[in-house]
């Protein structure tokens, strides 16, 4: 009964790290994030709109959505991301293909990017790609993956 006992007081120990890690850790991230200034064209703010853009000193994440207004067809087209530092220059660029329609007239999009000393974005709609985009970077991870992963990493060190 008392070796039950020890492998419960064992168990809660874990949950309890695991959760008090997680909450050190998002507390941790989100204050690093600082917010980025937009240097957009104002042709496309009807089309674009972009909700959140942070960025912290090695990385960053942009979330927004390409609405169809009905004027202009941009199906097929690319969304230009340039991201440039505190003396405008570009850093890096990244490109979103565009799928908006009548019959989807929203677009989601999120974009993360791994890029030192981004203070701001500037965004075009363009017709192609042009050489040079940098690389992608997964989004982030949920609550299912992070489970997982945490499960089995127990498993291999137990």
């Amino acid at each position: 009964m008392d070796r039950m006992k020890t492998f419960l007081k064992y168990v809660i120990w874990i949950v309890l790290f695991f959760f008090f890690s997680n909450f050190v850790i998002s507390v941790g991230l989100n204050s690093s994030y600082k917010k980025m200034s937009a240097r957009s064209d104002s042709s496309i703010q009807k089309e674009v709109e972009i909700t959140e853009a942070e960025s912290t000193l090695v990385n960053g994440k942009i979330k927004g959505k390409i609405k169809y207004d009905g004027e202009k067809d941009i199906e097929g087209k690319y969304l230009r991301m340039d991201f440039l530092s505190k003396r405008d220059n570009i850093v890096g660029t990244k490109y979103i293909p565009i799928t908006v329609n009548k019959e989807n007239p929203i677009q989601d999009f999120n974009t993360y990017f791994e890029l030192q000393d981004v203070t701001s974005y500037k965004t075009s709609i363009v017709d192609h790609k042009e050489v040079g985009e940098i690389k992608f970077i997964p989004d982030e991870m949920r609550k299912p993956e992070i489970i997982v992963l945490t499960i089995l990493t127990l498993l291999i060190f137990w």
